[in-house]
């Protein structure tokens, strides 16, 4: 366990290279907001909805929100074990509703890890 783990509420991990593909195009100033979010949310016990929201009519999918001037931001992510946030895909919002093909696709994100996981721990087991 590293020092700075020490006060971290939950661990934040990536997935696969689906929220690396956004992240990498963003200017610096984005990239510094969503890392000032990111650790924020393993920092603090209760997030605010305004960086962290569940995604009505889903099955634990939730939205990173982060605002950097007037462009907005969301990263999809979910929870496994309650104390690890996994990170998918992300999106500049441009309209007031998630757009649904971005709902869609992390989704099938969430699912593939889960599926990948089930299957990696049943081999581990025989």
């Amino acid at each position: 366990m590293q020092m700075d783990d020490i006060n971290k509420i939950r661990k934040i991990i990536v997935y696969k290279d689906y929220f690396e593909k956004f992240f990498v195009k963003q200017n610096k100033k984005v990239k510094d907001k969503i890392i000032w979010t990111l650790d924020l949310l393993e920092e603090i016990k209760i997030v605010p909805e305004t960086y962290l929201k569940h995604i009505k009519s889903t099955n634990g999918l939730d939205e990173i929100r982060v605002q950097q001037g007037s462009n907005i931001f969301r990263i999809f992510c979910f929870f496994d074990e309650d104390k690890l946030v996994v990170l998918a895909n992300g999106f500049q919002k441009k309209v007031q509703e998630a757009p649904r093909k971005e709902i869609i696709k992390a989704m099938k994100i969430m699912e593939e890890y889960f599926n990948e996981k089930r299957k990696n721990y049943n081999t581990l087991r025989i």
